[in-house]
């Protein structure tokens, strides 16, 4: 592969940042906001995913985070209008 075309991939990848970081001017909480409340949410965790997507339920807009803790994986959705804890699950057989 071109030095060019290795170079433009990863200024790309660089400028997102995360999955779904386009809608975050849409946004009233940030991502390290939403970081934040998921570590109140689960301490002992650690993130290990994280994007911003539209989905239904609550705003319509949410980051959502798979969290590693005690050998297990959680999926803890953040509302990204108000901050609210849309989901707190155990991540099943095929994680989203």
């Amino acid at each position: 592969m071109p030095a060019f075309v290795v170079s433009m991939a990863l200024v790309t990848a660089a400028a997102l940042g995360y999955p779904g970081q386009q809608y975050a001017k849409q946004a009233r909480i940030t991502i390290d906001q939403a970081r934040s409340i998921v570590a109140h949410v689960m301490p002992s965790g650690k993130i290990v995913g994280e994007e911003l997507e539209r989905e239904a339920g609550g705003s319509g807009l949410r980051y959502s985070f798979d969290v590693k803790a005690g050998g297990k994986t959680y999926e803890v959705g953040v509302d990204a209008k108000t901050g609210a804890i849309l989901e707190k699950a155990l991540e099943g057989a095929s994680p989203d």
